[in-house]
């Protein structure tokens, strides 16, 4: 079994109202990713995501890009202690 990581992820651009929080659940569950998505009230998002490295640094690469509709300006990705999320959800 691979150990787990958590990135605390701050995502920002012109991601809201463009699809990225559905795009960003999408693509973390199809990597095996937990963890969460939310907007902020500054227009960034937030995402806590875990699992191992390697699909973690994957999933980092897709949310520089998001999906075709946003523009990601920058992406800041902080390592934490892990908190062993059961899924990968939308937080409003």
């Amino acid at each position: 079994m691979e150990d787990k990581i958590l990135y605390r992820i701050h995502v920002k651009g012109r991601i809201q109202s463009v699809g990225f929080r559905w795009s960003a659940v999408r693509e973390a569950r199809w990597r095996g990713i937990k963890g969460f998505v939310k907007n902020q009230y500054d227009g960034s998002g937030y995402i806590e995501a875990e699992g191992p490295q390697e699909k973690l640094l994957d999933y980092l690469d897709w949310c520089r890009q998001g999906p075709g509709s946003a523009h990601v300006t920058s992406v800041a990705a902080n390592p934490d202690e892990v908190e062993n999320y059961n899924d990968f959800t939308i937080e409003f």
